[in-house]
């Protein structure tokens, strides 16, 4: 099996920036440079994501950036010491100690394993002061290989807490650790085995995080070694990349109280139902987890503790979103975003096979499409079609291919509605919503009906879902009660009172979007453009982007003012990483560092691709001139697109989805003044607007 670390992949007392992201970017360019990886920056991109997910500084001085990623190769540890230290986010301050996983999407579960035990190793003291004291790079291999293959030489004897191995209990452990000082089944000695002749009480945990590599066995770990010094049984199931063992149902039964500690969801979490239960992300499982087992034990003695529901998710998330302090304004947010999210594929295929219908079968195809459909074969081509169609096959194609796109088009409002129902009450909600969003379709309620629809079933069936009913009647509320009463109720309130009302206001935003021109159009474009520039890729350019999106259901041939918009927000969306990129590897690059140089040979690509995210790198190092200056040519690109009618039938793709662009030449040219105009901005701020050291931006210079 390929070793998973080398001496080229460390780095000994260095200073490798003062960010994380700078330290994950040289490390990553050094799992690229020994061919491990085919590309620095999609590794870099992965990597950061997770970082920005969960924080990967533990306690002890120690980081553990990691992630899967198509880029990598070959499972790959890459290791450094740093000197200064840089801040990952532990409480207990900056670390000294990083190491970088990087698995590849696909990694065996042999690998895997190793990488995890790797994670495991690290909160074993004796083994992280061996690496503090190594003087060479072979030193830490063999350390590292040591610790992979438990080589007792590779560190000294751990205590009994770092040899817990996981999916089994303390119990297990204690009776299997010769002198480990127990006298009872996870009783240390002298511990008493609990109050009033009671036995010790017992815990079931769950660990995961993203990616599953590291910190899901870490928390695990810890959680163990913490449960055992206060004399508590604990039984954990990691739920990792490199497999799970599920709990056995009868340590659920006899559990007390349980622990998540999770990023995602945990796997078969009805299992658990009605056991009080702890939830806090997985990195609080090692940073405290004796506060955690704490936290359990008292829950399990309160009969008013919080308890894993009989059904769905809906009200722990209720819960945590509470304690997190979220407003209904963000709750709001959350559910449509969601909604919108899952509603894109729905309007992204259909909106590119449409496209494609015209190109084969001309615009005057959705007039022949039905006939064509129904009466025609490819043994029986039609004879009657659109004089602009590519010949009888092409008018036939191009009637499929228009007919599967409205199709999947007609399903934009249900899924819509859908799924911010779900978003609000989890998969009690989808039924409700998706008729609801159906019964807006009907009546031509448009996307402000699936949203009303959305919402009321959604809020409905989260409020029949907390009831308290009889546990006879638990099993039958998810599946038949909540979905029928939902339904009813909010389908009928869109039916009989909110319908009329949504239909007007539908009907008179589609007149008054036709009706722009002049002025107005241009206005509309440029107000788009600021928006879909503010952020890159945040909120505000997510609700451009979401409303350019829900309105494609209502174009047609003598209605484009939606395309027109898509246009105008995909164009203005394109500027920021293109003008980055012109800006860093063409026009001036002495203003730019390294780091953001290389940003900028990716940034063409994606540009081109209509991912504004791209440009994030440039404008997280100097956001005080990168985003006005994109603002500027995002509002002049979007005011151009609307004013020469630009119309993209494609809610994604840039430059690559051509064929679904009308008037492609001036999209281009509406991009490129928008690129050029961003561009000269940000080099004129960078050299005339409150001078820096470009050198401090990205000390770490990229080494592939």
């Amino acid at each position: 099996m390929t070793q998973l670390i080398t001496t080229e992949l460390v780095e000994l007392d260095q200073n490798l920036g003062n960010a994380p992201e700078a330290v994950i970017r040289h490390l990553a360019s050094k799992v690229a440079a020994t061919g491990r990886a085919s590309e620095v920056e999609g590794l870099f991109a992965d990597a950061f994501a997770r970082e920005q997910k969960t924080a990967t500084g533990i306690p002890g001085g120690i980081a553990i950036p990691h992630c899967r990623s198509a880029a990598v190769t070959v499972p790959t540890l890459a290791m450094a010491r740093l000197n200064p230290k840089v801040d990952f986010g532990a409480k207990d301050g900056p670390a000294d100690l990083v190491f970088f996983i990087a698995a590849p999407d696909g990694a065996d579960q042999e690998h895997l394993k190793l990488l995890s035990k790797l994670a495991r190793s690290l909160i074993k003291k004796d083994f992280t002061a061996a690496l503090r004291n190594a003087s060479s790079e072979e030193e830490i291999v063999a350390l590292v290989d040591g610790a992979l293959a438990d080589k007792p030489a590779a560190h000294a004897a751990a205590a009994p807490a770092d040899t817990v191995p996981v999916g089994a209990g303390v119990g297990s452990a204690a009776a299997a650790s010769a002198g480990a000082g127990a006298t009872a089944v996870g009783t240390p000695a002298g511990t008493p085995a609990g109050s009033a002749g009671r036995g010790p009480k017992r815990l079931v945990a769950v660990t995961a995080c993203p990616t599953g590599i590291a910190h899901t066995y870490m928390a695990a770990d810890s959680l163990v070694a913490a449960a055992r010094e206060v004399g508590v049984d604990l039984q954990v199931e990691t739920q990792g990349s490199s497999g799970a063992k599920a709990l056995d149902p009868a340590v659920i039964a006899a559990a007390d109280a349980v622990i998540f500690a999770v990023d995602v969801d945990v796997r078969g979490k009805e299992r658990f139902a009605g056991k009080p239960v702890i939830n806090a992300p997985v990195k609080r499982g090692i940073d405290e987890p004796d506060k955690m087992v704490q936290e359990a034990l008292a829950a399990a003695d309160n009969p008013n503790a919080r308890r894993v529901p009989h059904f769905g998710a809906e009200e722990q998330a209720e819960h945590e979103a509470e304690e997190r302090g979220e407003h209904i304004g963000q709750k709001l947010k959350k559910a449509l975003l969601t909604g919108v999210s899952y509603m894109i594929p729905f309007v992204a295929g259909g909106g590119l096979l449409i496209a494609l219908g015209f190109l084969m079968g001309g615009y005057l195809i959705t007039k022949y499409a039905d006939n064509i459909v129904v009466q025609n074969s490819l043994f029986n081509l039609p004879t009657e079609f659109p004089e602009n169609a590519w010949g009888p096959l092409g008018a036939y194609l191009g009637a499929v291919l228009f007919k599967i796109g409205a199709l999947s088009l007609g399903f934009l409002v249900p899924a819509l509605a859908g799924y911010i129902a779900y978003a609000i009450a989890d998969r009690p909600g989808i039924a409700p919503g998706f008729v609801a969003g159906a019964v807006a379709g009907f009546m031509g309620a448009g996307f402000l009906g699936g949203i009303v629809g959305g919402l009321l079933a959604g809020y409905i069936a989260h409020v029949i879902g907390r009831l308290q009913v009889a546990r006879w009647l638990r099993g039958l509320m998810p599946v038949v009660i909540i979905p029928l009463i939902a339904s009813l109720v909010a389908s009928g309130l869109m039916f009989v009172i909110l319908g009329g009302p949504i239909v007007a206001i539908t009907n008179g935003l589609n007149s008054w979007l036709s009706g722009l021109t002049g002025a107005g159009a241009i206005a509309l474009g440029v107000i788009l453009g600021l928006m879909m520039c503010f952020d890159l890729g945040g909120p505000v350019n997510k609700v451009a982007y979401s409303f350019a999106v829900a309105g494609l259901g209502a174009a047609t041939i003598d209605n484009q003012a939606p395309w027109q918009i898509m246009a105008a927000v995909m164009a203005s969306g394109m500027v920021p990483p293109l003008a980055m990129a012109l800006a860093s590897t063409v026009l001036n690059k002495k203003v730019f560092s390294l780091a953001e140089q290389e940003n900028g040979k990716a940034a063409w690509l994606l540009g081109a691709s209509f991912i504004s995210e791209g440009a994030i790198p440039f404008a997280a190092a100097d956001p005080l001139r990168v985003i006005p200056a994109s603002m500027l040519g995002g509002a002049v690109t979007g005011a151009i697109s609307m004013a020469a009618g630009v119309g993209s039938k494609a809610p994604h793709g840039g430059l690559f989805v051509f064929f679904a662009i009308d008037n492609f030449l001036m999209f281009v040219i509406s991009i490129i003044v928008g690129v050029v105009i961003t561009a000269l901005s940000v080099i004129a701020l960078k050299r005339w607007a409150v001078k820096k050291t470009v050198d401090t931006v990205e000390p770490v210079p990229v080494t592939v």
